[in-house]
């Protein structure tokens, strides 16, 4: 579609993405090809024949997991957010700030940046941090998630946050529901209806996706998803251009109490009492991931029943004809009256933070969907010996140089990232010939992508182990995944890493997955390798065989 600069901006927002729909700047966040924009805008409704509508680059990303490059800045995400944070409190009160964060890229990069966000002029009320994809993560020994809810913890302290009270800790899966009705429980029971709330966090960490759930939710007021449309959710970094917002519903004691009776009766459940839907549904949660959960609704809104508008006009034309729908009036879209809103406290989606130095910024789009893990991650576990060389596709190495004996090095990346073993000798001829190509897989484009991309930089680590049945650390080669290293106590490791210039290397001490080696099964005769083994998935809220 063209663009035409002479219209004027509409001062309507895109339902996917919240930035203001325009058709001047094809390139500008925002657009909508000028023919589909005269058509919505000019009818008797003017601009509000908008409203619902999603600019071209949300429905590339809905329809086709195509991303149009945007010349949008990272500063200017920046700039929304902290502008944002800066209206003066409404109701007399600041903010919550529900900060996401991506549990598989702790420490996070953005968190530190949160108090220059916030400013010595932001009074918020509170910060309640949430740690997401906790799903993708397996069980690698009892008590895990309170272990991984210590690592959040820390990093927060970390990060030397100040400009807010913490008010808690959490961890969900805003993908399989996991969390989420113990996160609303404690949203309403501590939070209550005293103000605004807003979702904050780095790029790809979920937030569009949990806005959406919150949406569908005993914590929206219950006409609000059939005004609000949801938020485009893509792999693709900077999907949410804009604020985004929902309002929040009162927890009042009738409805606090109604929601319990359904909580406690939905836990009372059994696999064998759900539907053939509701089945067929949590087999596809447990594919995609090792903690499932599930995200009802006590409060309805009734609707009535629709009225069919038939038309016979659509029946008669020929196989040769495409149908022609005769001309009627707009279908009028729901609206909130002034009572509704009125005193409303909203609760708002803000653009994703770009993290810098990051290897996702190298990506092409295809590329960012193998690197990035949507599925539970089967650790891939390898025994090597001085001198040997583990390839996590072409984006980051770890060589094995010095130690006396084999050492285990668990691989937690994307399933669909290749791993491959070599030795010290031929490694770099192997990267020379196979960067870029299948054996590497990404990135993927031949000769041509890696002349443009960025050459590996190394980086030497030295390690001493602490049990052949327990990592010492992980190495974090940016956002492509880890190696978790483990080695016979005291023994001494010198290895050396790699990621593509420009990007960090992130050695963790201590692990996330410390355990993580002895999720393994037999080792592969005649290789390093040993057989892969993905634990069974656990169903938040549900009976099995009698027993929670």
């Amino acid at each position: 579609g063209r663009p035409d600069a002479s219209v004027p901006p509409s001062g309507v927002s895109c339902s996917g993405c919240g930035a203001e729909l325009q058709c001047r700047d094809g390139a500008g966040p925002g657009f909508v090809p000028a023919e589909k924009y005269r058509s919505l805008s000019e009818g008797p409704a003017g601009a509000a024949g908008l409203r619902g509508a999603v600019c071209q680059r949300c429905w590339q990303l809905a329809h086709y997991g195509r991303a149009l490059r945007l010349q949008l800045p990272p500063e200017q995400h920046r700039q929304v957010v902290s502008a944002a944070l800066r209206r003066p409190p409404r109701h007399g009160r600041g903010p919550l700030l529900l900060y996401l964060l991506d549990v598989l890229e702790l420490p996070d990069p953005v968190l530190p940046q949160l108090p220059g966000l916030l400013g010595p002029d932001v009074a918020a009320a509170g910060l309640l941090v949430v740690g997401n994809k906790v799903d993708l993560l397996p069980a690698d020994s009892p008590g895990h998630l309170g272990r991984l809810r210590q690592r959040v913890v820390a990093a927060c302290a970390q990060a030397g946050l100040r400009g807010a009270p913490l008010v808690d800790v959490r961890l969900v899966s805003a993908k399989t529901g996991f969390g989420l009705e113990g996160l609303i429980s404690r949203l309403q029971r501590s939070w209550k209806c005293a103000g605004d709330v807003y979702l904050l966090g780095a790029t790809n960490s979920g937030k569009s996706t949990l806005f959406n759930i919150l949406l569908h939710s005993d914590y929206c007021k219950s006409r609000a998803p059939d005004i609000i449309d949801r938020a485009t959710v893509s792999s693709w970094p900077g999907t949410t251009l804009n604020l985004l917002k929902f309002p929040i519903i009162n927890p009042t004691c009738d409805r606090i109490f109604r929601r319990q009776e359904r909580l406690k009766q939905e836990a009372t459940k059994t696999e064998d009492q759900l539907s053939s839907e509701e089945k067929k549904y949590l087999n596809h949660l447990k594919k995609q991931g090792y903690l499932v959960g599930e995200v009802g609704r006590t409060f309805q809104q009734q609707k009535s029943s629709p009225v069919v508008d038939f038309d016979p006009d659509m029946l008669s034309y020929s196989i040769d004809e495409d149908p022609r729908r005769t001309p009627g009036k707009r279908e009028e879209r729901e609206e909130f009256s002034y009572n509704e809103v009125k005193d409303a406290r909203w609760c708002f989606d803000t653009p994703g933070i770009i993290k810098e130095n990051c290897v996702l910024n190298l990506l092409t789009e295809k590329e960012v969907k193998l690197v990035l893990p949507t599925h539970a991650i089967i650790p891939r576990t390898f025994i090597l010996k001085p001198g040997m060389v583990l390839f996590l596709a072409a984006l980051g190495r770890v060589d094995y140089l010095q130690g006396e004996k084999p050492a285990w090095f668990s691989v937690m990346a994307s399933n669909l990232l290749p791993v491959r073993i070599a030795t010290l000798s031929n490694a770099d001829a192997i990267y020379e010939k196979h960067a870029g190509q299948e054996l590497l897989k990404v990135p993927m484009g031949g000769e041509e992508r890696m002349k443009e991309f960025p050459p590996l930089v190394p980086q030497d680590i030295t390690l001493k182990g602490v049990g052949t049945t327990e990592a010492v650390a992980d190495i974090k080669l940016s956002s492509a995944g880890w190696v978790a290293v483990t080695a016979h106590v005291e023994q001494e490791l010198l290895l050396r890493a790699y990621t593509p210039k420009g990007t960090t290397l992130v050695v963790r001490e201590p692990p996330l997955l410390p355990y993580i080696s002895t999720i393994r099964g037999a080792r592969i005769a005649g290789t390093a390798a040993y057989r892969t083994k993905k634990p069974p998935s656990i169903v938040e809220n549900l009976k099995i065989t009698g027993r929670r």
